[in-house]
């Protein structure tokens, strides 16, 4: 009855985490001021493509997702995938 009770719980654990995921959504990606850890944290982007965009937003600050495409190495199929999870917002000063 042990056993059963432990499988149970830990079905039900499980069964949480898939089912919970959508509940725990994520806090969107502020392109302007993302570090380097939040960028390698999103599909597709990588070290050198999250320096490449730190890089972009030192010369130019984002005013919008989409420009993400004029840096090498994110098209626009990078772009569709990372859409809902970035947002650009400017500190006004």
């Amino acid at each position: 009855m042990r056993n059963v009770k432990s499988i149970f719980v830990s079905l039900l654990i499980l069964a949480l985490c898939f089912v919970g995921g959508p509940v725990f959504a994520q806090e969107k990606v502020n392109l302007n001021t993302a570090t380097m850890e939040q960028l390698v944290e999103l599909k597709n982007i990588g070290e050198a493509k999250a320096q490449k965009i730190i890089t972009y937003r030192n010369k130019h600050k984002f005013t919008s997702v989409d420009q993400l495409v004029e840096i090498k190495g994110i098209g626009e199929k990078i772009l569709a995938d990372l859409r809902g999870q970035l947002t650009v917002e400017i500190k006004k000063k």
